[in-house]
């Protein structure tokens, strides 16, 4: 193995190593929870889960079972994760694009950073998770109902200040330290490459 490939594999392992220190995840088992109204309608069932206060919320995944009772469509069927206050959070609609009743099962990963979702819970820590619909429709109750299937949230807790850095701060800075200097050599690299050809 190559010095080079070496470097590499060591500052893939500091920085993975790093970062999975920091992050953490909650995953909801959900079963047979209706949804009823629109959202923040009093009906629907709502869940609240304390994980630290400030955390930082970067990701979901779902796999959800659904079902929708007609005249309802399963598109129509939507969660929502917010702050306590509801002033920060996604709405998400597992199923957007099937305007029909019935049942089916939908997944999906979200990167919220990419998305630009990303958002933190307040000082309270709590994470407001509610099940809802985009229109009530009066004939039927419930509307919807989540079968079963989970959901997960990636966050990171709110870090603390210290004068000594925990060991994933210090994998962090030492990984840091080495991407820099690798990045510096590739810049490098391509500047002369591109000075070259020019």
């Amino acid at each position: 193995m190559s010095l080079n490939v070496l470097k590499k594999a060591i500052l893939g392992t500091l920085l993975l190593a790093s970062s999975s220190a920091f992050a953490a995840q909650l995953t909801i088992d959900i079963n047979n929870i209706d949804s009823f109204g629109v959202f923040r309608s009093p009906d629907n069932s709502v869940l609240n889960f304390d994980i630290g206060a400030n955390s930082y919320i970067t990701g979901v995944s779902y796999s959800l079972n659904l079902t929708a009772f007609a005249p309802s469509w399963v598109s129509e069927m939507a969660f929502a994760f917010t702050n306590s206050k509801v002033t920060e959070g996604v709405l998400i609609n597992p199923a957007f694009i099937y305007d029909i009743p019935g049942t089916g099962t939908f997944a999906d990963t979200l990167d919220l950073i990419s998305e630009d979702l990303d958002f933190y819970v307040g000082a309270d820590g709590i994470l407001r998770l509610e099940f809802y619909e985009d229109y009530n429709d009066p004939s039927v109750s419930p509307d919807g109902r989540w079968n079963f299937g989970t959901i997960t949230f990636e966050y990171t807790p709110e870090e603390v200040a210290g004068e000594v850095p925990e060991p994933a701060t210090a994998l962090l800075l030492g990984g840091g330290a080495m991407l820099m200097g690798y990045a510096g050599r590739r810049r490098r690299a391509a500047k002369a490459l591109h000075a070259a050809t020019a």
